[in-house]
């Protein structure tokens, strides 16, 4: 039968992986796109042929880098391959193997993955997805004179079974693939469908969650640019550079997610938020939130890694000191009040309300949450997702709530003065409310409630405690180093003169392969500061910010800095890191 198939245009796809991955030069790579087009043969024939870098290098490369499997040719039986006239023109086309057929996906061979032009040729002659193995380039059939094709190999004592080696061949996964391909053989129903699970992207976005829930990230960024696409992962609070997977998979990518969420994939004019749950390799559940955003060059996707058991760690591993941890306890077992948590995004608000939730979470307890979304799922607790566009506000929920006959109310964030007006009532009335503001300290917490249009009577009547944080990167205890510092950097710090009394140093970070960098996970600096007396008397004066964190301090309340630097003498975290987080 006759097919039309265009000749294969190559183009330095692989090559580009073999720079980024400093397998070559740029000029290297540039002199041998210049002599496989002169010669009229692929780069990578060429890189072969020349020797610059050998078949098996190149193969392990492509497959490490595009998150491909890695399939050794010489153990495969010949005889087991699907024989089809289809098949054998691509085959002899484009210098491939088809392997097998999966449902609605053809399993093909190449030693360039990144030859776009063959997966569009292969797609459009046989309507099937097509997912790349990587094999050596030298293991692959060359062209064979007339004379030599009625030649067949001879068949070994005992034929593998090619699903069998394909399986067996996921060299650079560490994940369970086929369960995963049973999954989309289901969802599959079209061809477009069949696009969006393609293999390849199905694998490197379930390596790039794997690599990012054993680094320990928080988030993962995945950002399309006009000739290039990145990812980057935020560990510990900063942002690292992961990998740069081929441009071409940005919308394949970007569709993958978007379906897990269940987002629409065909709106990609605005911003979109979701929530997906997954299954990981070692059997656990985890929670991801999904945000979408168009940009110049594509959508920018973000996913946050929502993990429940963080809130079961206690209050004693988020890093309170003893008089602290005393302060909150004490306002969290009052009946009733409201508890404030402040602090910029990504400081850990919800780690701490939820932490104190679940010490709150008791079967004669009415618990209610509004939050948007939810990012801890906690058993017991009736929580609910706001939804601007329904009308379902934290204003709406709130009122709802009171009509629940709830003890405890946890509202995600106070934005607006009628959120915030039922919250007070609330906390007024008996119930125990919980819920978190945008402010630099717990002092100017106050003032922010009163530039909101409460009263300061209903302030000091309802606001029993004010937390104020930060998280600061902890040095890890393997590598980090002594820190010799003069007195006078010490009290520039902010340390007072009796403070460097005593057998103390600070440290600093090395970096070890245990570790990012010199530092390992992060802990928490806070300001804890509860309402007292004197403290409503000042609110009820319409008191000044300075007046009120003055009061503050005659009561023993440390600032954010103080705190920090109460880290830095327990050889937590560094002095660099508490300036930083601080910058008072």
């Amino acid at each position: 039968m006759s097919i039309a198939i265009r000749a294969p245009i190559y183009r330095p796809g692989a090559l580009e992986v073999l720079v980024e991955n400093k397998k070559l030069t740029l000029t290297q790579a540039k002199a041998v796109a210049l002599a496989a087009m002169s010669k009229r043969v692929s780069p990578l024939a060429e890189l072969v042929t020349s020797q610059t870098i050998t078949a098996r290098d190149i193969a392990k490369t492509l497959a490490r880098a595009l998150a491909c499997p890695l399939l050794d040719l010489s153990a495969l039986d010949k005889a087991q391959l699907p024989r089809d006239p289809i098949f054998a023109a691509l085959q002899e086309k484009f210098q491939v193997l088809v392997l097998a057929r999966r449902s609605n996906r053809l399993l093909v061979a190449s030693a360039d993955p990144c030859d776009q032009q063959a997966e569009a040729a292969i797609m459009q002659a046989t309507k099937l997805a097509v997912e790349w193995v990587v094999v050596e380039y030298d293991k692959l059939p060359q062209p064979k004179p007339a004379s030599a094709a009625a030649a067949s190999p001879a068949p070994s004592a005992k034929p593998p079974n090619v699903a069998e080696q394909w399986g067996e061949a996921l060299e650079t996964n560490a994940f369970d693939f086929e369960g995963i391909v049973e999954e989309l053989d289901e969802r599959a129903t079209d061809e477009g469908q069949a696009e969006i699970d393609s293999a390849p992207v199905v694998r490197f976005f379930q390596s790039m969650l794997d690599q990012a829930l054993k680094l320990g990230a928080s988030d993962l960024h995945f950002e399309p640019y006009e000739t290039n696409y990145r990812v980057r992962f935020r560990i510990d609070g900063e942002m690292r550079e992961i990998t740069k997977p081929p441009v071409y998979i940005k919308e394949k990518l970007a569709s993958r997610i978007k379906v897990l969420a269940r987002l629409d994939i065909s709106e990609k004019r605005i911003p979109q938020d979701g929530r997906m749950k997954l299954k990981m390799r070692e059997g656990r559940e985890i929670d991801f939130r999904v945000s979408t955003l168009p940009t110049l060059f594509g959508e920018k996707v973000v996913i946050r890694i929502l993990d429940s058991s963080v809130a079961k760690l206690g209050i004693e591993a988020l890093g309170y000191e003893a008089d602290e941890k005393s302060r909150l306890m004490r306002a969290i077992g009052r009946p009733n009040g409201m508890i404030l948590v402040t602090g910029p995004t990504g400081s850990g608000k919800t780690v701490s309300l939820y932490s104190c939730l679940n010490m709150l979470n008791r079967e004669g307890v009415n618990i209610a949450t509004a939050e948007d979304p939810s990012e801890i799922n906690l058993p017991g607790v009736n929580q609910v997702n706001v939804n601007e566009k329904t009308g379902l506000t934290f204003a709406a929920a709130l009122k709802s709530f009171l009509r629940q006959d709830p003890d405890i109310i946890m509202v995600g964030e106070i934005r607006d003065l009628e959120t915030a007006d039922i919250a007070i009532k609330a906390a007024q009335t008996g119930h125990l409310v919980l819920s978190t503001l945008h402010t630099n300290d717990a002092p100017a917490t106050l003032n922010r409630l009163r530039n909101m249009g409460i009263a300061p009577f209903n302030i000091a009547s309802s606001v029993i405690l004010i937390t104020a944080q930060r998280l600061t990167r902890k040095l890890c205890p393997s590598c980090k180093a002594p820190h010799p510092l003069s007195q006078q950097a010490l009290l520039e710090a902010g340390f007072k003169p009796e403070d460097l009394d005593g057998d103390w140093t600070p440290y600093q970070p090395v970096g070890c392969p245990k570790c990012n960098n010199g530092f390992k996970g992060r802990v928490g600096i806070y300001q804890v500061m509860p309402i007292t007396e004197a403290m409503q008397r000042l609110i009820l004066q319409d008191a000044s910010q300075i007046d009120i964190a003055q009061q503050a301090q005659k009561e023993g309340v440390r600032t954010m800095r103080e705190s920090g630097l109460l880290k830095v003498k327990a050889g937590l975290t560094s002095i660099e890191e508490v300036l930083g987080a601080t910058n008072e």
